[in-house]
């Protein structure tokens, strides 16, 4: 990896564990993300400075490694914390920005040759593979560069619409439009039955026995087409159990006061 070797020959004489070599690359990881390193410790210092090296006093504690970052944009401000438990290396990075936190667990030993820390072509082992963890686990994603790409995104959805492959889409509620739209012949041979063994296949048919798919003719009435100044067309799907709330057609005689009277209404000990 280009840099890392200059970065590791630059402070070997100061290494002497394992979880050194490991902070070292995690730290060259993060400068090749766009960042570079302020100083180590929670808070800001005098002594601070912008540099790709590792700073003064970053190995101190053995226990416990701190350093700080910017991004070279100076739009994100990392917060990176290494904490040494038994065999492996906690990672904590937190993005003062945006609050985001993000960890990684390196199992030191998998990476690290602790007999060849004072040679870089010894050292390390599968390099590969830790920086692909330490970018997709540990590195937090560029809000800003995030954002833009959201907004390109949303202009190209908004400039390129597609309503009818939009699933989520309302139909249209104007009646004038005449737009209707593609609903299945509900007397289709295999129709009946066909929503309670596959409900959500969108075949029609259903338990509960319905006229309009009998098989008989069906009447003059088909609430599929629409209701004048009512329901649009489209608005109920061919075949669809519908109660109309209203009259449907022109002139309808009214029920007869006697039709169908409840029995023993002309009892009059009832």
């Amino acid at each position: 990896m280009a840099g890392l070797e200059l970065l590791y020959s630059s402070v070997v004489s100061k290494i002497t564990s394992p979880q050194d070599a490991v902070v070292c690359f995690v730290h060259w990881e993060i400068v090749r993300s766009g960042h570079k390193c302020i100083g180590s410790g929670d808070q800001p210092q005098h002594s601070d400075k912008t540099s790709e090296l590792l700073p003064p006093g970053w190995n101190d504690s053995r226990e416990l490694y701190t350093l700080r970052y910017q991004s070279n944009n100076d739009k994100s401000h990392l917060l990176l914390k290494a904490i040494t438990v038994d065999s492996t290396l906690i990672f904590n990075i937190m993005d003062s920005a945006t609050e985001r936190v993000s960890d990684l667990t390196v199992n030191v030993s998998d990476y690290v040759d602790a007999e060849n820390l004072q040679e870089f072509d010894r050292v390390f082992k599968k390099t590969e593979e830790l920086a692909k963890k330490v970018e997709s686990g540990l590195l937090v994603p560029d809000s800003s560069v995030k954002g833009e790409s959201s907004k390109k995104a949303g202009k190209r959805r908004s400039a390129d619409p597609q309503p009818d492959q939009d699933p989520l889409l309302i139909p249209p509620r104007n009646p004038h439009t005449g737009r209707q739209p593609h609903w299945q012949d509900p007397l289709a041979p295999f129709a009946a039955g066909g929503a309670d063994l596959d409900p959500f296949g969108g075949r029609p048919g259903g338990m509960i026995m319905d006229p309009l798919r009998s098989g008989f003719p069906r009447s003059g009435f088909d609430p599929s087409a629409g209701i004048p100044g009512r329901l649009p067309p489209g608005a109920v799907p061919p075949g669809a159990r519908f109660d109309p709330f209203g009259p449907v057609g022109q002139n309808r005689p009214s029920p007869d006061p006697d039709h169908m009277p409840p029995p023993g209404y002309d009892d009059m000990f009832m």
